[in-house]
Formats: C-alpha cells, structure tokens, sequence
C-alpha cells in the first residue's frame, strides 16, 4: 500500500530532540537549490548541506525525497493569482495558462514534476477550487472540467520547455527550412512560417485550446 501524502502526515517526527525546523523552511531551501542548480541538485544530503545540518536531520520531517519534491510542486503553485472569475472562462483559463507559463520560466525544474509527478497538495487544491469556480456554468460534467484543466496544463508544459530549450528550437527551425525549400513537403511548406509574424503565439493557441477543450 502506498503511504498517505505528506499532508496528511504529523508535520514533526515526535522522537528525539525538539525539531529546530519546518517543512516550509526545508521546502523553501529546496525550492531555491533546484532553481539554482536544476532537480538533479536536490538530494536530501544537499539541501540539509544548504541548511547547515545533516542529512539524517531531514527525515524528522520528510520521509523520502519523493515527499520534499512534492511539497516544491506544491509550494511554487501558491504563485499564482487566483481572482475572481470575469464570467469569460476561456480568457481565465488562458490568463492562468499563461500564469503557469511564468510559473515554469522561474522554476524550469516544475515542468518534469507536473509531467511525471501529478501530485495535488494544499495550494494546488486552491487552484482547482479556482478553475472549478471559472467553469462553474459550463455544462460539462466536473471530472471533464478537470481533464480539460489538466490537458491545458500540459500544452502550457510543453510549449515552455520548448521555449526555454531555444539553441534546440532554432536548430529544428533550421532544418525544417531546409527540408522545406527541397519542395517535398508542400503543406509544411504551405504554413510560410518564414513569414509568420512576430510576437507571442502562446496565447492565441491557447485560447483555441480551451474552446476545443470546453465545445
């Protein structure tokens, strides 16, 4: 059987000496290590070594490194500002799509935990209260709102690794200009995206996204 999520949990180990930290505390300096220096830097021995203890100190509070990653998913989703719906759920949910996308850019280390680790926790449970409250008039069944949250999620994901891997991006871009000018390709070739005007895509597609999602 799987263990309970770590918010279900008693905050403190009850043994041995009173405890000197918190989960927020611990959290925060896990948040800021893996902003530095990406998901791969964050180990128990590293973030105690951050906080001038030892490791062993740590699982007084956490009991694997599974629960610390979930409590930074967590911790970075209180970053979003959550007001009031305007009564238009498809510009909400783009304004909170490109939120995640901010998001994302200041915590590039987010994007392979929301793809590989879709744990909810206390602020994350805020956020769905919130797209809840958006799509509130829509007739869609709740379970399919939440599917259709989650997939915009994803797209926003997606498109910003894309972004943030821009030396990737611009060598595709060069090949798919190449393999276009050879003529072999007439409906790539039929996008002109040479010509595509400049600015930001990201929300445009995003709009079209969330009335597919929601028709």
């Amino acid at each position: 059987m799987e263990p309970e999520l770590i918010w279900l949990r008693p905050e403190k180990s009850g043994v041995g000496r009173p405890a000197q930290r918190s989960r927020a505390e611990i959290t925060q300096v896990a948040v800021r290590l893996a902003d530095r220096s990406g998901l791969d830097a964050v180990s128990m021995r590293q973030v105690a070594g951050e906080l001038g203890t030892g490791a062993g100190s740590l699982y007084r509070y956490v009991d694997t490194r599974d629960d610390l990653l979930d409590l930074m998913a967590d911790h970075v989703a209180a970053e979003y500002r959550l007001t009031a719906p305007t009564g238009d759920p498809v510009a909400d949910l783009v304004d909170l799509g490109l939120q995640a996308r901010e998001i994302y850019r200041r915590h590039p280390w987010l994007i392979d935990l929301v793809l590989t680790r879709p744990v909810i926790g206390p602020h994350g449970v805020d956020v769905t209260e919130h797209v809840l409250a958006v799509l509130a008039d829509h007739p869609a069944p709740g379970p399919d709102k939440l599917v259709a949250w989650a997939m915009l999620t994803a797209v926003v994901a997606a498109a910003t690794r894309n972004e943030l891997s821009a030396a990737d991006t611009l060598r595709s871009a060069r090949y798919v200009a190449h393999v276009v000018a050879r003529g072999e390709h007439p409906h790539l070739a039929a996008l002109d995206l040479a010509s595509a005007a400049p600015g930001d895509p990201l929300p445009a597609a995003l709009a079209k996204v969330a009335r597919g999602l929601l028709a």
